[in-house]
């Protein structure tokens, strides 16, 4: 799939194991800060969406590490959306910026929760209405 959303970031000390490489838990943190991003870029904030009842959750994540990210890398991470259902399935791919290597790929599989209930989410379908045109 084409990306619609970049964010470029770069690895800290402190996200490094004794091996010296990006910790696996991290990554996660790298996929969901960039899921942030794109929907502050859209238009919307989780705060906002939390105080209309509608609360985003991470159903199931699928992640690939390919090559590893070191301290002071500089990295893309790359996001494409599809909906299936009632998920928004975020495909999201990183990569080291120095050479482009794939470092990850991921599937993050999410749901709304609209006022206590998993359901269909008008919001959100709104929000990205211009990235879900088939």
């Amino acid at each position: 799939m084409t990306p619609i959303y970049q964010l470029e970031m770069k690895v800290r000390d402190y996200e490094c194991d004794l091996q010296g490489i990006v910790n696996n838990a991290n990554y996660q943190h790298y996929l969901e800060h960039t899921r942030h991003e794109f929907l502050l870029s859209a238009g919307g904030s989780f705060a906002k969406l939390h105080e209309q009842g509608v609360d985003p959750v991470v159903a199931r994540i699928s992640m690939a590490f390919k090559t590893p990210l070191k301290s002071g890398d500089e990295f893309v991470s790359k996001l494409s959306l599809k909906k299936e259902g009632i998920k928004y399935v975020f495909y999201q791919d990183i990569f080291r910026k120095s050479d482009g290597k794939l470092s990850l790929k991921g599937v993050v599989e999410t749901v709304c929760v609209v006022n206590g209930r998993l359901s269909e989410c008008a919001l959100f379908d709104e929000l990205f209405a211009a990235y879900l045109k088939e």
